[in-house]
């Protein structure tokens, strides 16, 4: 099972405090969410993992190194412009199989191989994970007849059940290799693109824990529940910060280390 996490985003929705540390690492119960997303992808049968960085990213390839703390093989690609949500992909890799696609800001209890398994399942070409966003108007919402403008219904504070994105998808090989080398794309225009080739687009629905951490709110409530719905992997990442530090690129085997360096320093 091979992932890529879109690592490479500014994060101005948590300034100032991204202006010197990318979000990625952003401490959530002591440990950066990073790390608790990579001890997640291994549990559920992950074993390679492609980071899309750009922004601090020698500060992300310095904390997570090569992965082999994690039981895992990380490598790296790199994002010299804005290419979009979707567009980092274009620099990874494609193998013939499928992968898995997600945010570097997420606190959820999704089991990523049962997501995955869905997928081949279905035959689909890309798979959306999905959860239900519930929005509530604090308002009187009426329905008009478009003829006359006759009132025909009148609803007081409705609330409505919505599927929204959960920023986690799953790619086939074919629609990985279309997405054209260096060119900004996001995963909506993907999706569209992707229905209109007839190719076929299908949800994954999930109703356990997801937190997007996108604004301060979000990161201070993950800080107060990551206990309590991630506790197995947070007393993983606890355990391997206090049995030693962080691997540097500088402490990685010749080979990991050079890789590292042409990755960070190449615009190819």
């Amino acid at each position: 099972m091979q992932a890529a996490i879109l690592a490479g985003g500014l994060g101005t929705r948590l300034a100032p405090y991204t202006s010197v540390l990318p979000k990625p690492l952003m401490p959530v119960g002591g440990a950066p969410i990073l790390e608790l997303i990579l001890l997640q992808l291994r549990r559920h049968g992950c074993t390679q993992v492609t980071l899309c960085v750009g922004h601090l990213a020698r500060l992300i390839a310095s904390y997570f190194g090569d992965g082999r703390r994690y039981g895992l093989h990380i490598s790296y690609s790199l994002e010299t412009g804005p290419l979009g949500t979707a567009g980092p992909l274009s620099l990874v890799t494609p193998l013939n199989e499928p992968l898995l696609v997600m945010n570097a800001d997420l606190l959820s209890t999704l089991d990523y191989g049962a997501m995955i398994r869905f997928h081949e399942a279905s035959s689909a070409a890309l798979t959306v994970g999905l959860y239900p966003k519930h929005v509530k108007i604090d308002l009187g919402v009426l329905k008009l007849d478009p003829t006359d403008r006759r009132v025909v219904a009148y609803e007081e504070k409705p609330e409505y059940e919505y599927q929204v994105s959960m920023g986690i998808y799953v790619v086939s090989p074919s629609v990985h290799r279309s997405i054209h080398r260096r060119e900004r794309l996001d995963f909506p225009d993907l999706v569209r693109e992707t229905i209109a080739g007839g190719e076929k687009v299908v949800g994954y629905p999930f109703r356990g824990y997801w937190l997007d951490i996108g604004r301060l709110a979000d990161f201070e409530r993950a800080s107060a529940e990551v206990e309590e719905q991630c506790g197995q992997v947070l007393a993983e990442a606890r355990g391997l910060s206090a049995a030693r530090p962080a691997t540097h690129a500088s402490s990685l085997p010749p080979r990991s280390r050079e890789s590292l360096v042409d990755v960070l320093q190449s615009p190819a």
